[in-house]
């Protein structure tokens, strides 16, 4: 079935559909009244010969079919309006430019609050979907083409073009009261011995791969597939943890843990954003860039000056090929 056989618009309404997965949601979403969401799919039904929603209790669930749908409807919308809005210049307090950006748990707790603060004050009509990192998708093109802005570390061969935006270092959380935990501060031995909880995400982080180094191999007690649980682990247990240090700054206060140095020296992990060749001289896609690099910077600012004030800890200087 060609293009002009169906009209375009119910792909919109398709994808708020299946990422609402409610009508009266979707409807709302689109400033359409439910009756005319539900007409549409009807329409979207009859079209894919599928249910695409079907009531499972009191909620609706995705077919299998639907399910497939969703990431290619996501992506095609993504490219027609990013097609409908090129020109060239980019106006950020006038567009209605929507990207995509993926990152990990760890960077969207850091960096999304500043993003958005800054972008509600620049451009107030564009929109960013956040998307998590899925173990699989790093090495491949096909997802970068998918999607603006990859934030990963260093270590990762994306294909395209990389820059530094950030770098933070590790540090152990432990319980408060963990009878290990001597004047602030834990020992070589005292990470052998310990039992850890570990961020399993593909790879060995810069953290691991220094205790390899140093010739320790981790009891991992249990393992999550980010940093953001790892702070609530740690608190009435036995268990270390390490982590970017903004991160365990930002939980200390509510999670029962204590931020400890590393017992070896610090161990930087650098954040960088990828994209696609073909997104690299758009004006909007720049505009993009130079916000997140601003941020970046912005956050290293903020941690240089702590260590200013605290004397200890400072970063060693980061030599990154971009």
């Amino acid at each position: 079935m060609g293009l002009g056989a169906i009209d375009l618009n119910l792909l919109v309404a398709l994808e708020a559909l299946l990422e609402e997965k409610n009508v009266t949601h979707a409807g709302v979403r689109l400033s359409t009244s439910q009756s005319a969401m539900s007409g549409s799919l009807a329409r979207l039904r009859r079209h894919f010969n599928d249910e695409l929603l079907v009531r499972v209790g009191r909620e609706y669930e995705l077919t299998p079919l639907a399910e497939r749908l969703l990431p290619v409807v996501q992506s095609s919308l993504h490219k027609a309006e990013e097609a409908l809005s090129l020109t060239r210049h980019f106006d950020p307090t006038r567009s209605r430019q929507r990207f995509s950006v993926v990152m990990s748990d760890y960077v969207m707790t850091v960096l999304v609050e500043p993003l958005l603060r800054v972008i509600a004050e620049e451009a107030p009509g564009v929109r960013i979907d956040f998307h998590p990192i899925v173990v699989g998708q790093l090495e491949t093109e096909t997802h970068l083409r998918c999607h603006d802005l990859m934030i990963v570390p260093l270590g990762y061969q994306l294909p395209g073009v990389s820059e530094t935006v950030m770098h933070d270092r590790f540090v152990c959380l432990v319980d408060p009261d963990n009878p290990r935990l001597v004047d602030g501060r834990l020992t070589l031995r005292d990470l052998a011995e310990m039992p850890h909880a570990a961020c399993a995400i593909g790879k060995l982080t810069p953290a691991d791969r220094q205790l390899e180094t140093l010739g320790i191999t981790p009891k991992v007690q249990v393992s999550t597939p980010g940093f953001n649980v790892l702070p609530f682990l740690v608190g009435g247990t036995d268990l270390v943890t390490l982590v970017p240090e903004r991160l365990a700054r930002r939980y200390e206060s509510f999670a029962r843990c204590a931020v400890v140095p590393t017992p070896f020296p610090d161990v930087p992990l650098v954040e960088a954003m990828y994209w696609h060749h073909n997104r690299h001289s758009d004006p909007a896609h720049r505009w993009l860039r130079e916000t997140v690099r601003r941020i970046g910077a912005s956050l290293c600012e903020e941690i240089a000056a702590a260590d200013d004030s605290h004397g200890e800890h400072a970063f060693p200087e980061l030599t990154v090929a971009s």
